[in-house]
C-alpha cells in the first residue's frame, strides 16, 4: 500500500559539529572557568587573593544544585588531575621565586628562629591532630600547611604520601579559612604587640601559611615590612624540598613493616621529582641567567597553575563530611594558629 505524505515523516539529519567532551577535558574547562571567576574576584577586591578565591570557588561549585552533579561526575577526572598534576607543575615554578643569595642574606638568627618555628608547628600540629583522633592524613597534611606554605605545601606533601583526596581537601579548606582570616587579625595585633613594620613583616612571614596571604597581610605594614615578610616566607617555603623527601622515606618504610610495599614502579621515590624541579628552579634562579621578565612570566603562569589546582582540590571538598568532624578540626585548626603565632613571635622578640 502506498504511503501518503501525510504519513511519512522526515527525520532531520543530525549532524555533530564537536566531538564529546570525555576524559580530563569538561574538568580542565571548568577549572579554567573557576580561574577566572577567581582572577575576577581578586579585581573586584584585591585584599582576596587569587589562590584563596580559587579554592573558595571550588567548594562552592561542588554544592551548588546546578554545578554539583557535573563536578562529582563527568568533571571530577579532569578536576582531579588539575589538583594533582598541575599543582606539581605549579610547585617546580614555585622555586623562580627563590634565591640562595635571598635566603642566606637573612642572617643565621632569623634562619634559626624559622627553623625552629617549622618544627614546633609541624610537631605540635601532627601530635595534637592523632590525639583528636582526625582520619587519614589530615593531621599530617594540616601540619604540613600550617609550617610551610599552605595549600601548595599540602599538594607536594599528599603527592609524596599517596594521600586521600578527601583528605587533601579537608585541609586545604581549613588551612585556606585561617590563612585568609590572618589577613584581618594579625595587622589589628601590631601595635598591641609593639611589632615596628620590621618586625611586623618577620612575625607574618613566619606564621601565615599561604604566599598570597603572606603579602595581602604584610602590605598593611608597609613597604619594609611586605619585604621582610616575604624573604622569611621564602625562606619557610625553602624547607618544603627536605620535608618531602623525608615523608616519602617514612611512607616506604610504612610500606615495608605493613607488608605492603609496592612494587619497583609503584615506589614514592626519595625524592619526588617535582621536588627536584623545585630545587633546580631555585639553583637556576640564583644563577642570574634568567631576565626579569621570563620571572614574570613565570611567576604569573605558576599562579594560574596553583589556582587551577586549588579550584580542583575544593571542588573536593563535602561540607556534610567536614561537619561531622568539624569540631575536631577546627580544634586543630585553633590550636595550630596558636603555635605558630605564639613560637613566631618569640622568635621575632629573641632576634630582633
Amino acid at each position: 500500500m502506498a504511503l501518503t505524505l501525510r504519513d511519512r515523516r522526515v527525520r532531520p539529519v543530525r549532524t555533530r559539529i564537536l566531538p564529546p567532551l570525555g576524559g580530563d577535558a569538561p574538568g580542565l574547562l571548568l577549572a579554567v572557568l573557576g580561574v577566572a571567576a577567581a582572577i575576577a574576584v581578586h579585581q573586584a577586591v584585591p585584599a582576596v587573593p587569587k589562590l584563596t578565591a580559587a579554592v573558595v570557588l571550588g567548594i562552592a561549585a561542588a554544592h551548588l544544585p546546578g554545578l554539583r552533579p557535573v563536578v562529582r561526575g563527568v568533571a571530577r577526572p579532569g578536576l582531579s588531575m588539575a589538583g594533582k598534576r598541575l599543582m606539581r607543575i605549579g610547585i617546580v615554578l614555585l622555586g623562580l621565586k627563590l634565591s640562595l643569595d635571598d635566603v642566606l642574606g637573612l642572617g643565621w638568627a632569623t634562619v634559626a628562629m624559622v627553623l625552629t618555628v617549622v618544627g614546633a608547628t609541624f610537631a605540635g600540629t601532627l601530635w595534637l591532630g592523632r590525639r583528636l583522633g582526625l582520619p587519614g592524613d589530615q593531621p599530617l597534611l594540616v601540619a604540613t600547611g600550617y609550617s610551610i606554605c599552605g595549600a601548595s605545601a599540602i599538594g607536594a606533601v599528599s603527592q609524596a604520601a599517596g594521600s586521600e583526596e578527601e583528605d587533601v581537601a579537608a585541609s586545604v579548606a581549613l588551612v585556606t579559612l585561617c590563612g585568609t582570616l590572618a589577613i584581618a587579625v594579625l595587622p589589628l595585633l601590631q601595635q598591641p604587640l609593639g611589632l615596628d613594620p620590621g618586625g611586623f613583616g618577620r612575625w607574618v612571614g613566619a606564621s601565615v601559611h599561604d604566599v598570597g596571604q603572606v603579602v595581602a597581610t604584610a602590605q598593611t605594614g608597609g613597604a619594609g615590612a611586605l619585604r621582610e615578610a616575604v624573604l622569611v616566607k621564602l625562606m619557610r617555603v625553602v624547607l618544603l624540598a627536605p620535608l618531602v623527601a623525608g615523608v616519602a622515606v617514612a611512607a616506604r618504610r610504612s610500606h615495608r613493616r605493613a607488608g605492603t610495599e609496592p612494587t619497583a614502579g609503584k615506589r614514592p621515590p626519595l625524592l619526588p621529582l617535582f621536588v627536584a624541579g623545585f630545587l633546580a628552579m631555585i639553583v637556576l634562579r640564583t644563577t642570574g641567567v634568567l631576565p626579569e621578565r621570563a620571572l614574570t612570566l613565570a611567576g604569573d603562569t605558576q599562579e594560574l597553575l596553583l589556582a587551577a589546582a586549588l579550584f580542583g582540590l575544593g571542588s573536593a571538598v563535602h561540607l556534610p563530611t567536614m561537619v561531622r568532624t568539624g569540631g575536631r578540626i577546627a580544634l586543630l585548626g585553633l590550636g595550630s594558629w596558636l603555635v605558630v603565632a605564639g613560637v613566631s613571635y618569640a622568635g621575632v622578640l629573641i632576634t630582633t
